[in-house]
């Protein structure tokens, strides 16, 4: 089997730093930077923005305008739908208590692991210290502030945490509801 060559388009800005693999198709307008880590067969949209030091497994596909954040793992085979937003800073400032403008330094970056399988839907927002079980899904809009289990789903906006629903005997049973 010959090795598929990667496809990144003349308006993409991806840093030499950055590793990307065979077969991996770059979009108009991404970016990716330096220290970020994607796999092989990798889908990247239009407008998406992989920060420094994001790994993203093979075969993964993310839709136009999706943030990727410095802390965030994507294993093999996740979907990120359309202006998914993953945060790395739960309590973000531009200054610090002095009035200095704030800098790398001055926070801890916060992990998000999504793992195998996953879907995050378009314009989801995750929050870090979070991790997304295999094959879960979330839906569309929702605001994830906490762990979602294998399989799980969860579903809801509008400034409340998305609620959880897990399979209960084939049918769905919704956290809170």
């Amino acid at each position: 089997m010959t090795e598929q060559a990667n496809r990144v388009q003349p308006t993409a800005e991806v840093s030499p730093a950055a590793i990307v693999g065979a077969g991996t198709n770059i979009w108009h307008h991404a970016r990716v930077r330096e220290g970020a880590i994607l796999g092989e067969d990798c889908i990247v949209g239009t407008g998406v923005y992989i920060d420094r030091d994001v790994v993203v497994g093979s075969r993964a596909k993310i839709e136009n305008h999706a943030q990727l954040f410095r802390g965030v793992t994507l294993e093999d085979g996740v979907f990120v739908g359309p202006q998914a937003c993953f945060s790395n800073d739960r309590f973000p400032r531009a200054i610090t208590p002095d009035g200095r403008l704030k800098g790398d330094q001055d926070w801890t970056v916060g992990p998000i692991l999504v793992r195998y399988g996953a879907s995050i839907g378009a314009r989801a927002v995750i929050l870090p210290g979070v991790t997304i079980g295999r094959f879960a899904l979330v839906g569309a809009g929702a605001v994830v502030t906490r762990d979602v289990p294998d399989q799980g789903l969860v579903m809801g906006g509008s400034g409340r945490t998305a609620r959880l629903c897990v399979p209960v005997r084939g049918a769905i049973a919704v956290a809170g509801w």
